[in-house]
């Protein structure tokens, strides 16, 4: 009873408390968020947007090289790792290192699950946008993320208290300027709109000063 009344569940991978998630918890989120993450990125992938980030660099290749997206995804965020664990630890690696791999996997597979053809870019672009942004939220608040730039913006706000959101629209807008190598204005367009809804969705729901559970 006693660890009922202090707010923490009492037995093995379900002990959690008020302010730290469980084992269990934090596969839950871990993986709800690379879902809602690669379901994003499948619709931005069906209407030809791109967005910021690693992400970005991989639909850069994909739509310019023809590579996989999913595997580029993977291999762009191999380097950061290292910044990862020194700055962050190594629970957060491990959970971010799963959530980029099942991103990757799930990117490969949904586009033959859930075909999609004929979405307007603007629908593509909002929607998308919203499901990665609140795919990444899921991730930060069980100390993850997809990666990449992700984990520059996490670690920015952990230790000069910039937001994440905002760090990684800037990071991203960089990304989307190297779009005009391969796309047209309009999806540049549709894209930037993508990124602003994306980190939007950071930006105002994402505050440790909010949100402390660990």
């Amino acid at each position: 009873m006693a660890n009922v009344s202090e707010g923490k569940s009492p037995v093995g991978f379900w002990a959690s408390s008020t302010d730290r998630h469980s084992i269990i918890e934090d596969m839950q989120g871990v993986v709800a968020g690379s879902m809602l993450a690669a379901l994003g990125v499948t619709l931005l992938s069906a209407a030809h947007l791109l967005i910021g980030g690693t992400a970005g660099l991989g639909f850069l290749l994909r739509y310019s090289t023809g590579f996989s997206f999913g595997v580029v995804f993977f291999a762009l965020n191999l380097p950061f790792y290292w910044l990862a664990y020194k700055r962050l630890g190594l629970a957060f690696t491990i959970k971010t290192f799963t959530a980029v791999a099942l991103t990757s996997v799930l990117t490969e597979v949904l586009p033959s699950l859930i075909p999609i053809a004929g979405i307007d870019p603007l629908v593509a672009a909002l929607f998308g946008g919203l499901l990665i942004g609140t795919g990444m939220l899921a991730l930060f608040r069980h100390r993850a993320s997809l990666g990449g730039f992700g984990i520059l913006a996490l670690y920015l706000q952990d230790r000069l208290g910039w937001r994440a959101g905002f760090v990684q629209l800037g990071l991203d807008l960089v990304v989307l300027a190297l779009a005009f190598l391969v796309a047209t204005p309009f999806v540049i367009l549709c894209s930037i709109l993508a990124a602003v809804t994306l980190n939007l969705t950071l930006a105002i729901n994402h505050r440790t000063d909010r949100y402390i559970v660990r």
